[in-house]
């Protein structure tokens, strides 16, 4: 019988859940013989508490986004969103305790901050028997994820690191992988055989918009935006599990004079990324992170305030994307960059610099390689 590994998730738009499901997958494909279970830690039957604190969450987004970022700043620094994180971990450690008196894991990783906030309280006597791992998805670091009791840490980037030395995170425990990605984006596809495929044409610009796992980031907005662009481009569209959404974009599609491609939830993302010339997108941080496996140059615009903020803020910074303020138009900087391919292929360049799409196997090897492994 080999290691018994458990990933806890959250079910809160989908990087957390993917992220997840792509070591999962490393594991299972590494380790053959080693048990490996994903749980998402807001499911009903896992904690009302936790479901309740995810429906009030999506509400907050939907209804009062402003309510949402004052909570995020709110909570940020280290006393107040310390309280905050015990109070949280104590409302939680019933449900954490349960997990783990049924998986007995040698190996949690937890990919939100919740369920490694509730790991990270227990007494010492709950976490002696196994490894207690966090997977940071996005590019920055906020207070809820700042646990010192966990043994591993595994970041973005490198000024993540430095924020987690500075909150008083042991530097020894923090390795700077990347953010986990499914492996198939490790295998870049044909472009013209993916062009064909969605039945593409080749010397006509191909614009791809996502909106996230949820549908969500003012799509509607941008197509009306977008209409207003002279010269055709390919457009294709991908609304999530955003029924409303697809209903709109397919109604757009009808009076556009462009050529729309529309596709709700799908798992032909890595195949849409390489046959697209640009990507049009909010900034969650695991679409960005395919992005830049796939050296897909970005423009992000409407960002959930908070960390979609510090994830745009991260990919300018870097030159993989351009980030739309408010009062900025998108057709006019799409316009502007379908007109100049040398920009293009300069923001692919940075991306491809600033990926890092071997993030699993590091992931795996550190833990592999502890000696606090049970």
């Amino acid at each position: 019988m080999g290691k018994r590994y458990l990933l806890v998730t959250a079910s809160v738009g989908s990087g957390h859940e993917k992220a997840a499901k792509a070591i999962a997958d490393g594991i299972v494909n590494s380790q053959p013989e080693a048990q490996v279970d994903i749980v998402d830690f807001m499911r009903w039957d896992i904690s009302a508490v936790n479901a309740f604190m995810k429906s009030a969450y999506l509400n907050m987004l939907f209804f009062v986004p402003n309510l949402y970022e004052f909570m995020y700043q709110f909570t940020a620094g280290k006393k107040k969103g310390g309280f905050i994180q015990m109070v949280m971990a104590k409302a939680m450690a019933r449900s954490i305790k349960r997990l783990i008196k049924s998986y007995r894991p040698d190996v949690i990783i937890c990919t939100h901050p919740f369920p490694a906030e509730a790991v990270s309280h227990l007494p010492a006597s709950w976490r002696k028997d196994f490894l207690a791992v966090a997977v940071i998805t996005d590019y920055s670091v906020h207070q809820m994820w700042v646990c010192h009791n966990m043994n591993m840490y595994f970041v973005a980037c490198d000024s993540m690191k430095k924020q987690l030395i500075n909150d008083g995170i042991d530097g020894e425990k923090v390795h700077v992988t990347g953010i986990p990605v499914n492996q198939q984006f490790l295998i870049r596809p044909d472009r013209s055989e993916c062009q064909r495929n969605f039945q593409l044409e080749k010397n006509v610009p191909a614009v791809l918009m996502m909106g996230g796992g949820l549908g969500l980031g003012g799509m509607e907005r941008a197509l009306e935006q977008i209409e207003s662009l002279q010269d055709t481009i390919q457009l294709l569209v991908v609304a999530g599990h955003n029924k409303e959404l697809l209903q709109q974009a397919q109604q757009y599609a009808k009076s556009s004079h462009h050529r729309i491609h529309i596709f709700g939830y799908t798992n032909e993302v890595r195949e849409l990324m390489a046959s697209a010339d640009i990507l049009i997108t909010k900034p969650g941080a695991l679409t960005l992170t395919e992005a830049m496996t796939m050296h897909l140059p970005m423009v992000l615009h409407e960002p959930i305030p908070g960390p979609e903020t510090d994830n745009a803020r991260y990919m300018s910074s870097c030159g993989a994307a351009v980030w739309l303020h408010a009062g900025d138009n998108l057709a006019s900087v799409l316009q502007e960059l379908l007109a100049e391919p040398e920009t293009l292929r300069e923001m692919a360049a940075c991306a491809a610099k600033n990926s890092k799409p071997e993030a699993v196997q590091n992931i795996l090897l550190n833990i592999n390689a502890t000696n606090c492994i049970k």
